[in-house]
Formats: structure tokens, sequence, C-alpha cells
């Protein structure tokens, strides 16, 4: 458990050093089996979006996960990286409103409800 707070830090420090904006964690540890954590932040620009989602990969097969990878190539406003227990997602601001993953994660899900 250590290491994958350690790599949440790592991540998050990577996210600020490289201008990523209103960069959160959610703790998924009882809300979903597919993570432990999710972090989002912002891109000021298509080519920001890209620049730190590509950052964050590279941080990610450092620390030894190796087989993480980006999705959402093809988007200019929203990337997925798959860290496998960290999800990070990195959005243009308005898609990021649009979505409002923030809400949808951090509110508490019965556990008779939880299907993911």
């Amino acid at each position: 458990m250590d290491k994958i707070l350690d790599l949440k830090r790592i991540i998050i420090k990577t996210l600020d050093i490289n201008k990523a904006q209103d960069i959160i964690s959610i703790d998924l540890k009882d809300k979903s089996s597919m993570a432990d954590y999710m972090i989002i932040a912002s891109g000021t620009s298509s080519r920001h979006i890209q620049s730190l989602s590509e950052q964050v990969l590279e941080k990610l097969k450092e620390s030894g996960i190796g087989n993480s990878k980006i999705e959402g190539k093809d988007s200019s406003e929203w990337k997925l990286v798959d860290g496998i227990d960290l999800i990070i997602h990195i959005f243009h601001p308005e898609k990021r409103r649009f979505y409002e993953l923030e809400k949808i994660w951090s509110e508490l899900i019965p556990k008779e409800k939880l299907i993911i």
C-alpha cells in the first residue's frame, strides 16, 4: 500500500511541476475495485494535455508499472492514463466541468449498489 501512496505522490508532483491545474485525488478503495485512487487534473490546451499524459506515463513506467497506457490518444480534450492501481484523468477545463467526475466519485456509494 505504501508503494501506491508513494506513486500517487510522484504523479501529483509531476502534474504540479508541469503546470497542471486543479489537481485532485479521490480514494476509490471503498467505491470500486478497478483502482485504489483516481487523480484528476486540467491542462490548458490540447498540447499541454498530451504532454502531461506523456509525462505521467513515463513516471509510471519508471516506477515499474510497465503495462500502463494512455487512452484517448485521438482526443484533444481528455486523456486517461491507466496506471493499474491509479487512474489519471487529464481534461480540458470545459470537458472536466461537463463530466463532473469529482462529483460522481466523491460521493459515498452504498456497497449494495457497487458494481465496478
